[in-house]
C-alpha cells in the first residue's frame, strides 16, 4: 500500500503545485473574479480522472469474461502505466524550474481570451496528472494485491490528502521544503515501483499465454523471503519483489530499474561555456581596445 500512497503523494503534489501557482497568480494580479473558472476546470479534471479510473476497473471486472483476456488487459495497462510513470518522473525533473513561468504565461493568454479559456487552461493543467494517477494506481494496485480490498484505494486517497495539505501550507508559506530533493527521492522510489509494475505486467503476459516461461523460475528464496512475513508483504507491495519470480520477470525488472535509475540519478551536464571571441587575423594589425575607465566606489565610471 505504500507504493499507492507514494503515487498519490507524488501526483497529488504535482497537481496541487499547479493549482497553487494558478491561484497565486490570479490573486496577485487582482483577478480574483477568475478563481471560480479555475476551480471549475480543476473540478472537471478530477471528475474525468475518477471516471477514467472507474472505466478501467469496470473493463477489467465486467467487460472481460475470460481470465486470459483480463490478464492481457492488466498486462497492457501495466506497460502503459510504466511508460507514463517514467515520462512523468523525467519530465518533472526537467520542467520543475520553468513550470511556474510557463503556467503564468499560459494563464495570461487565457485571461485575455475569456472565462472559458481560463477554465480550459486549468482543466488541461490538471487532467494529465489525474489520468496518469488513475492508470498508474490501477496497475500498482493490481501488482501489489491483485486489486483486492480497499487498502490500495485508501492509501492513494491518503497520499492525495497529504499532498493537498502540503500544497496548502506551501501556498501559505507556512512550510518550506526542498522540492528538488523531494522529487529526486520520490522519483527514485517510483522508478523501483515502476520496475515492479513492469515485472507484474510480464507475469500477466505469461499467464495470458503471450510470453513463455511462466514456470521457468529464476530462483526460489521462499526459505529466506517467506511470503507470510510482514517484510515480504512490504517488498511485494512496494516493488513487487517476490520469492519465486520467473526468469523473464527478473530480466524485465533489472533491465528497467538499473539503466533508468542511473539516468535519473546522473547529474545533468553543465552548460557549455560560450566560446571566446576570435582574435582578428590578417596582415593589418588589430586595433588595440580603448582603455576601460576605472570604476569608482559608487559603481559609476570615472
Amino acid at each position: 500500500m505504500f507504493a499507492t500512497y507514494l503515487i498519490g503523494l507524488r501526483e497529488g503534489l504535482e497537481a496541487t503545485l499547479v493549482v497553487s501557482i494558478l491561484v497565486a497568480f490570479l490573486v496577485k494580479s487582482q483577478r480574483r473574479d477568475r478563481l471560480p473558472q479555475v476551480w471549475v476546470g480543476v473540478g472537471s479534471a478530477v471528475v474525468l480522472s475518477v471516471f477514467f479510473g472507474w472505466l478501467i476497473e469496470y473493463t477489467s471486472t465486467s467487460l472481460l469474461a475470460r481470465s486470459e483476456d483480463r490478464e492481457l488487459f492488466e498486462a497492457i495497462t501495466s506497460v502503459a502505466a510504466v511508460v507514463f510513470l517514467t515520462w512523468m518522473i523525467f519530465w518533472m525533473r526537467k520542467a520543475a524550474r520553468t513550470i511556474a513561468g510557463e503556467l503564468r504565461g499560459k494563464l495570461t493568454e487565457a485571461l485575455a481570451v475569456g472565462s472559458l479559456a481560463v477554465a480550459g487552461m486549468s482543466f488541461l493543467a490538471v487532467i494529465r496528472e489525474g489520468l496518469e494517477t488513475a492508470l498508474i494506481f490501477y496497475s500498482a494496485a493490481q501488482s501489489a494485491a491483485g486489486g483486492a480490498g480497499r487498502g490500495p484505494l485508501l492509501a492513494l486517497l491518503g497520499g492525495i490528502a497529504t499532498a493537498v495539505v502540503i500544497g496548502f501550507l506551501l501556498y501559505r508559506s507556512a512550510l518550506k521544503i526542498n522540492l528538488s530533493k523531494f522529487f529526486t527521492w520520490t522519483g527514485a522510489l517510483l522508478i523501483l515501483v515502476a520496475a515492479g509494475i513492469l515485472k507484474y505486467g510480464v507475469h500477466d503476459f505469461q499467464e495470458a499465454g503471450v510470453l513463455p516461461g511462466l514456470n521457468n523460475l529464476a530462483f526460489d528464496i521462499t526459505s529466506v523471503l517467506d511470503p507470510s512475513t510482514w517484510y515480504a508483504a512490504l517488498l511485494g507491495g512496494m516493488f513487487n519483489i517476490t520469492a519465486t519470480p520467473s526468469v523473464l520477470e527478473m530480466v524485465a525488472w533489472v533491465a528497467y530499474a538499473v539503466p533508468v535509475l542511473v539516468l535519473f540519478l546522473r547529474k545533468p551536464a553543465a552548460p557549455a561555456k560560450p566560446a571566446a571571441p576570435a582574435t582578428p587575423t590578417g596582415n593589418a594589425e588589430a586595433t588595440p581596445a580603448a582603455p576601460v575607465p576605472p570604476v569608482t566606489d559608487a559603481g559609476q565610471r570615472a
